[in-house]
């Protein structure tokens, strides 16, 4: 289910939403995957592909996919508790909206 979605990321993304070039690190439970962003869109690379990511974010499966596939909202709580931790948690709010996710 997971490597799905990673694959379907280049689809749904729409790079005039976000107008942002970033390289998002995404550790989701044994999933490691890094999307990059850019003006022509999105790629998605196994493991970790950039040594300084701009954005990281490590949830378990099971938050990640209540995320994107049931339109949760991650809030200030689930930060603080460690569900979803991330440096930069407004790429990540671009990126689902760039992906029709919000």
């Amino acid at each position: 289910m997971l490597e799905q979605i990673f694959a379907s990321m280049p689809h749904l993304y729409d790079a005039s939403a976000s107008g942002t070039t970033a390289a998002i690190y995404f550790s989701v439970g044994e999933i490691k995957k890094t999307v990059l962003l850019s003006p022509e869109g999105c790629r998605v690379e196994n493991g970790k592909t950039r040594h300084n990511a701009d954005c990281v974010c490590k949830t378990s499966p099971d938050f990640f996919l209540k995320v994107w596939n049931r339109g949760y909202k991650p809030g200030m709580k689930d930060f603080l508790t460690g569900a979803i931790r991330s440096n930069d948690p407004a790429t990540l709010q671009l990126f689902l909206h760039a992906c029709g996710k919000d």
